[in-house]
């Protein structure tokens, strides 16, 4: 793409480069030469908690049962779950869903974060309908383009139709068959300690490079820093040899999950959620726990009987005081990978093939058709082609984040991609939007697991841990609800008072 025609694209950048910090303005100079729109905020209070900054904490002015740290779909859970209680809800960012939140354009929904459930019986699937939200089935397993051509259903009959010669692909059909009869359950803490490149070795390069593409958009490591637990688990979930299909998914992706709890929540609760409320400490005390935070430039303080940190492990090591050291420890080498996310706006039918599609060999990992699930309703017409492209980065290139230009070169590079993978793709689209995320999603690195997440998500006395790293093997929404009803278990049980049972 041309420097001229790039300008006349509108290219919006959206999104805080780490959850805790806020993306700073004064980086983000806009260039005269292209139309641009970009949105942030100042991120002065989150790098000083990041820094050890003092602050003169002020007197406790409200107190409440529980107090619940982050907005995302962790921490709506958790107050959806806490149902009528005396809860408050802190949230950093001036929006409700964390890293993932729906958006439209001109009344056409997209993903900017998770875009289905894995399975219509799920943790977020059950929350999903709770709040009468309409789950639809995908109906497709995912395709992969390779050499210019569409596979359909790759890992089901389209291993006989990849571009390879006849051995490639009786390699990857060998491989396939080697990693469905592994015991995932039986051999779980030994597979989640290989690396997964242990089980590429002897096949083809063209292997490892599909699996380059799909590891780190799903676990945000490449294969030989990946968990095989995470790997094979997965695997034997998409490429088993029942083609029965149960992933599902909602117009805008699970951000409409997000969108529509905190709808919710909102209705009856409004008082007791803050947004823009960046959080610099958590201390327990004697009988309480004491969370302050910062709201419209000025610092409050409140007390509950608990605190639900449904924050990311990193941020939640630098938030809460009097962590035992190894649960600090343990916290801080959970890895994150920064995960822009691009969106192609069109005008007009550009690429319609399947739900989610692999793009081995480009500067994204898949695309995803927005419309893809309410394309066939009743009286519906394709106004628009929205396609989401997941781009995760490598941890090395965080900072390619920090301003405009570096964001706005990566969802150029993502557009010159797309327009080679097919013929029909060499498209302009209308506008380009790069929603950039510095930290969103934890890495399922050997180890991580079995050894750092059980030592990261211990209960304190009376501060607990939520948050998708609080599960696993990998990020799921559904492991954020799962974490939330652990916590108000947790709660239930060493607070409360009461037994212990499933929330919600």
């Amino acid at each position: 793409m041309s420097q001229n025609r790039r300008d006349f694209i509108k290219f919006v950048v959206a999104g805080a480069i780490a959850t805790g910090c806020p993306i700073d303005l004064s980086l983000l100079a806009e260039p005269t030469r292209a139309r641009s729109a970009v949105d942030g905020e100042d991120n002065e209070i989150c790098h000083k908690v990041r820094d050890g900054f003092h602050f003169e904490l002020p007197a406790v002015s409200s107190r409440h049962e529980v107090v619940i740290v982050g907005g995302g779909i962790s921490g709506l859970a958790a107050a959806y779950y806490l149902s009528a209680r005396d809860w408050l809800l802190l949230e950093k960012e001036p929006h409700w869903g964390g890293n993932a939140y729906a958006m439209d354009y001109n009344g056409s929904e997209y993903a900017t974060g998770a875009a289905f459930f894995l399975d219509e019986k799920d943790e977020a699937a059950e929350l999903a309908r709770a709040v009468d939200l309409k789950l639809l089935p995908i109906g497709v397993w995912d395709g992969t383009i390779l050499k210019g051509e569409y596979i359909p259903d790759m890992w089901g009959d389209g291993l006989d139709k990849i571009p390879y010669p006849a051995t490639v692909r009786e390699a990857f059909k060998k491989f396939k068959k080697e990693m469905l009869v592994i015991d995932v359950d039986k051999r779980a803490k030994e597979l989640d300690n290989i690396p997964f490149s242990h089980f590429l070795k002897g096949y083809p390069p063209a292997l490892t490079k599909w699996w380059n593409c799909f590891a780190p958009s799903n676990w945000g490591a490449l294969v030989h820093e990946s968990s095989s637990l995470a790997a094979i688990g997965d695997f034997q979930g998409f490429a088993n040899e029942d083609r029965t299909l149960t992933h599902m998914t909602l117009p805008g992706g699970n951000g409409a999950l997000s969108k529509r709890l905190s709808e919710v929540l909102l209705k009856k609760n409004a008082d007791s959620m803050i947004s823009s409320a960046t959080t610099i400490s958590v201390q327990e005390q004697r009988s309480e726990v004491h969370v302050t935070y910062m709201h419209h430039g000025k610092l409050k303080t409140v007390a509950a009987k608990g605190v639900i940190m449904a924050t990311p492990k990193f941020i939640t090591a630098r938030l809460v005081k009097d962590l035992p050291e190894a649960q600090r420890t343990a916290m801080m080498k959970i890895r994150y990978a920064p995960y822009p996310l691009v969106n192609l706006i069109y005008d007009k039918p550009v690429f319609n093939h399947g739900y989610d599609t692999w793009c081995p060999g480009t500067t994204f990992t898949d695309v995803i058709v927005a419309d893809w699930t309410v394309r066939n309703q009743p009286g519906y017409k394709q106004k628009y082609n929205i396609l989401s492209f997941y781009t995760p980065l490598r941890e090395t290139d965080r900072t390619r984040l920090l301003t405009e230009e570096g964001s706005r070169q990566i969802a150029a590079n993502v557009l010159r991609d797309f327009k080679r993978v097919l013929p029909t793709t060499n498209v302009d689209p209308l506008e380009v939007h790069i929603y950039r995320r510095g930290h969103p999603m934890f890495m399922a690195t050997p180890g991580t697991f079995t050894h750092l997440i059980p030592a990261a998500k211990k209960p304190m006395k009376r501060v607990f841990f939520a948050n998708t790293d609080s599960e696993g093997p990998e990020s799921l929404t559904a492991g954020g609800i799962a974490a939330a009803k652990r916590t108000i278990r947790e709660f239930d049980t060493h607070v409360a008072g009461k037994q212990a049972k499933p929330a919600g």
